[in-house]
């Protein structure tokens, strides 16, 4: 508000032509800049936290746009509306036509002259038997069954795909970091190197090692930048543009046990597929054992005839005959039969398949648990040390620098292992973790 110039005696009034900038107290100014400050400071906050992807985000994102879940949806989506139909009966028919018309004789064409010549309406109804109707019913919820727990295993499939292609971009990001470092410690190196040698101090050689050893390390950089861009094209597949955002996390820990998974089988979602299409299987077979009762059928006619001889009104029933048994029905029923049994051969070798891999599994985790442990509280400081002697000993004139960047590459490839062992670790926890459905 501007301040008024009828204001009490003494009081200062603001200069002609200044408006409410002038009027506001220079500490409110103050304040209001330092709440802007936060308030910027917390949008950059904000915004760099919008461009890191999280494993749960991209595992989130990856099973609401993959195409291969939306048509097993809509595979869903057919199955269900077809079920509504099944055991319905079928549709009724209608016949229109001519009865007993004369070709020959004195009436020939006629439609009046002979009392047996009639236009008929008839309406016909097929009815299968129960049993059949009941297995049609039964095989259409067994195929919904089935739909829904592809659903369950195109997800975990998808969560493996994804865990792994995550796992392997952060490795190699891991990898880039690490190679770095030594590209900027070769470049400090080569810069007191250029002054050593101006001074005596050092040897024209030592300069042109660490230069070799400059250009292994960019070539091995180059190698990662393809590394990199092959791995963001497989998150790209699931995430699409965010792909190309930081990767913030891993994967997640081992969800259950070895013992628990090798407990708990018949729930891997890829063998709770086979009840449901057992259930399939012995649906079909019932509706052909249900092919042997034969089906019925029911017909009502109405003939219309000349006013001379009056109109006409037929019924009748028709049974299926199933007297060629052992050439039709009993083959038909014998395939169903196989093709349970060929289910159930199925799902024994699956889940002794299944075994197998968890005690590979089992065998590989613990294996690769030890090797990391042993490279951490070990292999890494041995490493380590023996670079730093060999620093030493250069330093103090009594080693070349070959044997300083020789003890020195033993340390990358130390740490690469290491970078490798545990994305073959997280790899096997994922595959573990994409058994059974949350």
């Amino acid at each position: 508000m501007l301040i008024s110039s009828s204001g009490a005696p003494g009081e200062r009034r603001p200069a002609p032509g200044h408006g409410v900038l002038r009027a506001i107290p220079r500490r409110t100014w103050i304040h209001r800049l330092s709440i802007l400050s936060i308030a910027l400071a917390g949008s950059m906050f904000a915004a760099s936290r919008t461009y890191a992807l999280s494993f749960a985000e991209a595992r989130e994102i990856a099973e609401q746009q993959s195409p291969r879940v939306s048509a097993q949806r809509l595979q869903i989506d057919a199955v269900e509306s077809a079920q509504k139909a099944a055991g319905t009966l079928p549709d009724p028919k209608l016949s229109v036509g001519l009865e007993n018309l004369p070709i020959s004789g004195m009436d020939r064409w006629s439609l009046t002259r002979e009392s047996m010549t009639g236009q008929r309406l008839a309406l016909m109804q097929e009815v299968p038997n129960q049993a059949k109707r009941a297995a049609k019913v039964a095989s259409a919820q067994a195929r919904v069954e089935r739909e829904r727990a592809a659903l369950v295993l195109q997800r975990l499939q998808i969560r493996q795909e994804l865990g792994l292609a995550w796992i392997a971009a952060q490795a190699v990001e891991q990898r880039d970091q690490l190679l770095a470092e030594l590209l900027a410690e070769n470049r400090r190196l080569q810069d007191s190197l250029l002054a050593r040698v101006a001074g005596g101090s050092a040897q024209a050689g030592d300069l042109l090692t660490a230069q070799q050893e400059a250009l292994a390390l960019s070539d091995r950089r180059d190698d990662l930048q393809r590394d990199r861009s092959k791995a963001r094209a497989m998150l790209r597949r699931w995430v699409g543009p965010r792909a190309d955002e930081s990767l913030q996390g891993g994967t997640g820990p081992l969800i259950h046990p070895v013992a628990q998974l090798r407990a708990e089988l018949s729930s891997h979602a890829e063998l709770a597929l086979y009840p449901t299409m057992q259930s399939m299987a012995r649906a079909e077979s019932h509706e052909a054992q249900s092919e042997s009762r034969g089906d019925w059928s029911w017909e009502v006619a109405y003939t219309r005839r000349d006013r001379r001889w009056g109109d006409m009104v037929s019924f009748q029933l028709t049974f299926d005959l199933p007297w060629q048994k052992e050439r039709r029905q009993t083959p038909m029923i014998q395939a169903k039969q196989r093709e349970l049994e060929r289910l159930e051969a199925e799902q024994e070798d699956v889940t002794r398949k299944h075994l197998q891999e968890l005690d590979d599994s089992a065998a590989e985790l613990q294996a690769l648990d030890s090797q990391i442990e042993r490279l951490q509280s070990t292999g890494l400081q041995l490493a380590q040390g023996r670079a730093e002697l060999a620093l030493s000993n250069y330093r103090s004139a009594k080693g070349d620098l070959s044997a300083v960047l020789g003890a020195r590459a033993q340390v990358l490839e130390a740490r690469l292992r290491l970078i490798d062992l545990q994305a073959q670790r997280d790899g096997v926890t994922t595959r573990l973790n994409s058994l059974i459905a949350d």
